[in-house]
C-alpha cells in the first residue's frame, strides 16, 4: 500500500470512528446530515482506492488472466 492510500485509510477510520462513538445517541433523527454523506463519499472514495491498488497489482491481473483464458478455452 502506498503512502497515500495510507493516508487515505488512516484518516477514514478515523474519521468514521469519531462519527460512530461521538455521534451516538447525541440525536435521535432517522436522516442523515450533509456531513453524513460527505463521510459516505470519502468511505466511498477510499475503497475504491484500495480496490484500485488490489485489481491492478501483478498477483491479482495474472489471476484475471488465467481465468479469462481458462473460460475462453472451456467451450473449444
Amino acid at each position: 500500500m502506498n503512502r497515500m492510500t495510507a493516508r487515505v485509510v488512516r484518516t477514514l477510520r478515523a474519521r468514521l470512528l469519531a462519527l460512530v462513538c461521538g455521534a451516538q445517541g447525541a440525536r435521535r433523527d432517522a436522516g442523515m446530515v450533509t456531513s453524513e454523506y460527505a463521510m459516505g463519499i470519502v468511505a466511498a472514495v477510499g475503497f475504491a482506492v484500495l480496490l484500485y491498488q488490489v485489481v491492478t497489482s501483478d498477483v491479482v491481473a495474472e489471476q484475471l488472466q488465467a481465468l479469462v483464458k481458462r473460460a475462453l478455452s472451456a467451450g473449444a
